[in-house]
């Protein structure tokens, strides 16, 4: 099989729109004023679906979760690069944003990573779920599909996990 894009299926191509989607999902959810692009991330993860030339792929639901994990990945580095930048950069005062009511479903996604580590420790499996719906912009049946769970599974995971969350990261009212 041929290395790169030019390896998958030109159905695979089509999903270009889809990710492309939950790119500008996933940076939705970020904090105001973030750098990366949804092009730019979704062209960082094309480009690792394409290294990934010897997996025989099931289905919509599969790539999506794969996607789903390397978008994690890719912000969560992101993330660690320009905390790190900050670093090098003389002393200044930073103020960290205040979060309102109606911004309480954003967050950055180093803080929403820290959080699902240590739900995975504890719940691997909604932790998995979690990952999916939040970086790869899954739906409920994609997730049951990918998972290999019951819708009603996926419900009462996604609800614990969401809980366990907002808890976790200080945002449960």
């Amino acid at each position: 099989m041929e290395h790169g894009a030019q390896s998958f299926d030109p159905a695979f191509a089509e999903l270009y729109d889809e990710l492309r989607r939950i790119a500008v999902a996933c940076l939705r959810k970020e904090r105001a004023g973030h750098t990366l692009q949804p092009t730019a991330l979704v062209h960082e993860a094309w480009l690792r679906l394409s290294g990934l030339n010897r997996i025989e792929w099931q289905n919509r639901a599969q790539i999506l979760g794969v996607a789903a994990q390397m978008m994690r990945q890719i912000l969560v580095s992101y993330a660690r690069r320009r905390i790190a930048e900050k670093r090098c950069w003389p002393s200044a005062p930073m103020e960290l944003p205040a979060v309102t009511a109606g911004e309480a479903e954003v967050c950055d996604a180093l803080a929403v990573h820290e959080a699902l580590v240590r739900l995975e420790e504890a719940h691997p499996g909604p932790a998995r779920l979690m990952e999916l719906r939040f970086f790869g912009g899954l739906t409920e049946i994609e997730c049951a599909e990918y998972l290999r769970l019951s819708r009603t599974t996926v419900q009462r995971q996604y609800s614990f996990a969401r809980a366990w969350l907002l808890r976790e990261m200080g945002n449960a009212n």
